[in-house]
This record gives C-alpha cells, structure tokens and sequence, in this order.
C-alpha cells in the first residue's frame, strides 16, 4: 500500500491506495479550511495551520500494521504558492495564493520591460501576478523589513520537507509554476530571476519526483512507526497529480477538472508550441503538461450559494437543470478571483449586465455558471491542437461531481462529449499512482487505467447560442 497527501486550497486529504491505485475503504481522511482574504485582494493561508491539516489527517489514518506494509507516500500540494522562510526553515510570510492579486501593478511592470512572448515560451508562464516575478517584487516593495528576514522561498511542499525530514528540494514540478525556471533546461531561468529580483541561492535545489527522502526525524518516526522507513517523493502539483489520477497521462484525453478554479489539462513528452493564452508546467523532467486555468470555478458557485441565499443543493440543481440556455439575458463577467486563462489580464473584477426587477436569483446563479463554462469553452479552443485528433474530455472536481445541470453546461459551451471520471479523488490518486510507479509497482502511469463513468453529450442547439452568449461576453469584457 501508499500513501497519498493531497493538500489544496480548501482542504488536505490523507488516504491508503493499493498496488493498483485503488483507495482503501474507510483509510482516509480530510480536514477543510479557507484561506484569509484581504479587502485589496489578498489570499493567504498559516503555513503552521496546514502543517497542522496534514498531521491531523495522518493521526487519523496511521496504520497498526507491520511498516513493510506501507511501502511509500507521495505528495500533492497547490501550485503557485509563495512562502518565505528564515534561516532556520521556520515560516515567516504567510502561504501566498495563486489568486492573490495584491502584485498586479508589478506584473504591469514586468510587462512594460520585458518580452512576456519570449519569457512564457521559456517559462510556461505569463507575466502575471498567479506567478512568482510579480509577488517577490511586490513583497519587497510593501514589506521590505520582513522580506529581508527570507533566506529562502519555497512553496507549502518544501515547508512539509523541513517539518518531516529537516531538509527539502522543491521538485521540478512544483518549480515549473513558479514562472522562474526553464522548461527546457529544468533549471532555473536567469532572466526571470532578475526580474523577480532574487537569486537563485535564495530558493530551494532543484530535484524530480522519484527522488525520495526516507527516516522520518523526531518526532515524527514515533508518532508514525509505520511510516518510519516508508519511501516519502516530493510534492508534485496538484493540477498534474490530478491529470494521473484520472487517467489523462497522454495526448489522446484532456483532463477537465473544477474544484475551486477549474482548468483543462493534456500530458505529453513533447514540447509542443504554446499558444497565448495557455501554461506549460511539468509532472516531471520527462513529462510536460499544457492547459489553461481559469481563476473562477467552484468558488463561483460557493459565492452565489453564500451570497444570493439560495435553496439546497438539491433543490437550485432541479431549478438550473429546468432553465434554458442563457435564457436569463444577463452577461457575467467572473472574475472575482481575478483573471487568468485565456486573458491574463491583471486587476479585473467581476461584473454583472443586465440584471431586471424580475431577474432571480437562480437565473444569475445559472448566468454565473454559464460564464465559467463559457471561459472553458475558450480556454478548449486553445489547447484542442495540442491535443490527439481524437481525443477524450474527462471531468472531474469537486464542483462537479454533484451537479449534472453545470456538466451539461460545459459540454454544451464546450461542443464536445464530456465524460464524468469515476475517481471521486483524483489528486490523490494521482499522488498515490505516480509514488507507485516510481517504487516500480505500476509498469507506466496508463497501466491501471479504470473505466469512466457517464458521458453527456452536446446539444447542437445549446452550443449555438453558447457561441452568441461567448461573444457577448467579450464584448462587454471590452467595454468594462
């Protein structure tokens, strides 16, 4: 058996896998939280606090058992995020977010002075405050005194590394989203680097995710017996980890996943030619993965839950499904998160057109969700030719995974099949396949492919009118 750790930006989940990464019934555990916004934009989290997540999810789950049982433990954590450490490898920022915005005005910057088409080939990345260049920046202009005190920047990962083994490397994959290495190289990028004014001796040595670490130190090794000699891997993004655990692990599927953002993602070994709009990031040396994320997906859908008052899940699931598409007459803008794919325009907000004295609240929650499945729609037309000719859309998410009347939506904007994965966990069965394969369990990461569930199929009506609505919602983003 493994192990997988899956920490998110909602919640960390610990759980057993078998040889043929299947989850272990009642072998899991989840803790949930939420991030601390700021009024200007900010979204951070206590790394102590998730640390804090992870131990609590490996109380629940240690084994009583013979430790050969459990033979290794792979990790998946958030992409993106910054954290600072002091020399001591004790936190001393908080976990900056992907969806912070508070940099935005230094990836202005960045753009004004460099070339973002040459820097997003080398890097994957846009000059875009998700990234590192912008939020180092900002952080040493806003709070030079604490940024100072950093000896290194890392992310959540290598903070678990410290706590766990008193050492760390950030794995190539969790460094292909910082916008600060070479893809090509797998090394650092120097003009990235000097754009984000750090050096390279500030950050953590570089390694690939079948470099484990073993012997857990005090006083974890007595607290987890059975994990003492277990083959711990480096954390890797949960985006890819996400992608294996559904089974998208080549050209031929393209993961659909929406949890809190939502994104579309295709694995390949080739380097093929990005296109603006979408990222390059990496599993590993040997394995690139290219896609788009939006900054809006399930935290659309909690925002109208919390704000509009609406009913039970249940209950706004059969009103959406009995709404036409786009019958409401509103166009939304979602970029309550900011905006990422396609556009990677910083500062944008969210906005509301053409809201009526009988507007419902359903109606906008149905625009709403419509806006993220128009994006995605965009975003598809993006990667469709990174993709195999025929080619798969496999969904997945929390998000998702309770709402048939958002799944048709997206297929329908999307105007191809999308077939629901039958993996209600597919982060962490991604974490749990990739630390199989590299203990040499699995053959290659397609070799415990399960079927998939149900397919929905687009309407070509729908798809019609979702192209209308997709142009009225880049011509009002225009005006806005």
């Amino acid at each position: 058996m493994v192990i997988a750790l899956d920490v998110g930006t909602s919640s960390a989940r610990a759980a057993f896998y078998d040889g043929d990464g299947r989850p272990i019934a009642g072998r899991s555990h989840q803790v949930k939280y939420t991030p601390r916004l700021t009024s200007d934009g900010g979204v951070e989290h206590d790394a102590n606090r998730l640390l804090e997540a992870v131990v609590a999810c490996l109380d629940a789950i240690h084994p009583n058992r013979p430790p050969e049982e459990t033979r290794g433990v792979g990790m998946a954590t958030f992409w993106h995020g910054l954290l600072g450490f002091d020399s001591g490898g004790h936190p001393i920022t908080p976990v900056y977010m992907w969806a912070d915005t508070r940099s935005f005005a230094e990836a202005q910057v960045l753009h004004a002075a460099l070339d973002d088409e040459a820097v997003h080939a080398r890097t994957g990345c846009h000059l875009h405050s998700s990234y590192w260049p912008a939020k180092l920046r900002w952080l040493a202009r806003e709070h030079p005194a604490e940024t100072a005190r950093v000896a290194r920047w890392g992310s959540f990962g290598e903070f678990l590394e410290l706590s766990l083994f008193g050492e760390a490397t950030t794995s190539v994959s969790m460094a292909s989203g910082t916008g600060l290495i070479d893809q090509a190289t797998a090394r650092w990028d120097p003009e990235a680097l000097a754009a984000a004014e750090v050096d390279e001796h500030r950050l953590f040595p570089l390694s690939d995710r079948a470099e484990p670490r073993r012997d857990l130190r005090a006083p974890w090794a007595s607290r987890w017996p059975a994990l003492r000699t277990a083959t711990w891997f480096p954390a890797v993004g949960d985006g890819a980890a996400s992608n294996i655990g559904s089974d998208c692990t080549d050209p031929t599927r393209i993961a659909l996943n929406v949890g809190t953002s939502a994104a579309l993602r295709i694995v390949t070994r080739e380097q093929p030619t990005l296109p603006s709009g979408l990222w390059r990031y990496r599993v590993d040396r040997n394995h690139a993965i290219v896609g788009g994320a939006t900054s809006e997906g399930g935290n659309i859908y909690a925002w109208c839950r919390q704000v509009l008052r609406v009913g039970s899940e249940e209950e706004v699931e059969a009103a959406l499904a009995a709404l036409p598409p786009d019958g409401h007459g509103l166009t939304i803008l979602p970029h309550l998160a900011g905006e990422r794919s396609p556009g990677w325009r910083d500062g944008r907000r969210g906005t509301i057109s053409g809201l009526r004295l009988d507007t419902s609240s359903v109606e906008i929650v149905r625009a709403a969700l419509e806006s993220v499945a128009l994006r995605l729609g965009a975003v598809y037309r993006l990667l469709a030719p990174c993709a195999s000719g025929e080619h798969t859309i496999v969904a997945s998410g929390a998000a998702l995974g309770h709402s048939r009347a958002w799944t048709q939506m997206i297929t329908d904007a999307i105007g191809r099949p999308v077939t629901w994965s039958v993996e209600p966990e597919a982060t962490s069965r991604g974490a749990a396949m990739l630390a199989l394969e590299a203990l040499g369990l699995l053959a290659d990461l397609s070799s415990a492919r399960r079927p998939t569930g149900e397919t929905f199929v687009p309407q070509k009506a729908h798809h019609v009118r979702y192209l209308e609505a997709l142009e009225r919602q880049r011509r009002l983003d225009e005006r806005v």
